[in-house]
């Protein structure tokens, strides 16, 4: 150990002296590893950033889609024998995220006029299994559902069709059908594309109380959704199919898993970042072995001295070799933290059009890489002027 704090020591006091020279070729290695460790992480970023935005649009990993449906007219003929044994499951395995979900159309008392509307109806626990962020007001809770009256979550085309710009007016709407309701607007989200119409969402509870679907259509019936861990997804899917299917005579049950986790970085991406990392590296490398080689023909008296005086050839080897070494790591601990810096400063929601419900932290992998690389690199940059430097004779060193 004391030998290796010497090596260092020793290879620090060499890079003082050469300190211009060795700044010179130490740029392209920091920014080559600013570059590398930057560019990996900024690609974890952006799957973060594709990942949340697959979980909102079909669900977190693993969320199981359970639907069931009658077989003709022998089947159970109201959707209140589904919700019940929908309930049940969820009860009987401790299921802790489960939303019902369902697609329909509402006639809603505009102040131009009545509209059909698209309605998602949907349970509390929805906003969290899909990431459901208002831009304005919030989401439902739990509390929502004992409301008299029923609250909506609108898109901005809704609230702009009501003549409002916020929530701060408390702007409310008539629900059409045979018992008509007033309800109140508690939440915003952004309109998914331009142009789009207005949608809202609509608890379950509350539809069930408040509209009046079409009886000809039969019994409406939603699906339901469970969020899972992974893990247990695959004998969850079996066993609330086979429950279902026995609880639910004379009707069709499916259980079908979806919101698989991805990556960005698979297969060929992470080769091509690895590899214009490694070619940037190993530019920075070859100007170091320039400039270390010029180094060793300056210092050949000296060598040959330090070899006279009882050094050793593997410690004449370990000695220069660490030079390089040290250097390289040095440019390795900047580069890695101007991309944290970097990276921490980027504005994910100008860049990728979306902001980040959880911002990962800086990878540490990423940091390692470039650090790994870096000291890579000196190792092998060094490599060369060692080599020259033990085979330098004593003799002629002195004469030199």
């Amino acid at each position: 150990m004391t030998g290796l704090v010497g090596a260092v020591v020793e290879a620090w006091d060499e890079l003082r002296i050469h300190k211009l020279r060795v700044l010179l070729a130490l740029v392209g290695v920091a920014v080559a590893v600013c570059a590398i460790t930057g560019i990996t992480a900024a690609a974890q970023m952006m799957n973060q950033v594709l990942r949340e935005q697959v979980e909102r649009d079909i669900g977190r990993p693993t969320t199981l889609v359970v639907n069931a449906f009658p077989l003709g007219e022998s089947g159970p003929g109201t959707a209140a024998q589904y919700d019940a044994e929908f309930a049940r499951v969820v009860e009987r395995y401790g299921i802790e995220y489960a939303s019902r979900e369902m697609f329909t159309q509402l006639r809603f008392r505009f102040p131009t006029g009545a509209q059909d509307v698209q309605v998602q109806v949907v349970d509390p626990e929805y906003g969290v299994m899909r990431r459901v962020q208002p831009a304005q007001g919030t989401w439902f809770s739990e509390s929502d559902v004992d409301r008299l009256a029923p609250p909506l979550v609108v898109n901005e085309s809704f609230l702009a069709q009501l003549g409002a710009v916020d929530l701060s007016s408390h702007p409310t709407v008539v629900l059409g059908g045979k018992s008509p309701v007033r309800a109140t607007v508690i939440g915003v989200v952004e309109d998914r594309f331009p142009e789009e119409g207005p949608t809202a969402f609509l608890l379950y509870d509350h539809f069930s109380r408040w509209a009046t679907p079409d009886p000809s259509f039969g019994p409406m019936i939603p699906s339901l959704q469970l969020w899972v861990p992974p893990e247990m997804a695959d004998e969850l899917t079996e066993v609330v199919r086979r429950d279902l299917q026995a609880a639910l005579p004379n009707s069709q049950a499916d259980v079908f898993q979806q919101g698989e986790g991805f990556d960005v970085l698979d297969g060929g991406v992470q080769w091509v970042i690895t590899g214009i990392g490694a070619v940037a590296l190993l530019l920075g490398g070859l100007g170091l072995v320039n400039i270390s080689l010029v180094t060793v023909r300056y210092r050949i008296r000296e060598i040959g001295i330090r070899r006279s005086f009882g050094a050793t050839s593997g410690r004449v080897f370990f000695g220069v070799l660490m030079e390089s070494v040290v250097a390289t790591s040095v440019a390795g601990v900047v580069g890695v933290i101007a991309a944290v810096v970097v990276i921490k400063n980027i504005p994910v929601e100008s860049i990728f059009g979306v902001a980040l419900d959880d911002t990962p932290p800086f990878p540490r992998s990423a940091a390692l890489l470039g650090m790994v690389c870096a000291t890579g690199v000196g190792a092998l940059a060094g490599l060369i002027p060692a080599i020259v430097a033990v085979r330098v004779k004593v003799i002629d060193a002195i004469r030199y």
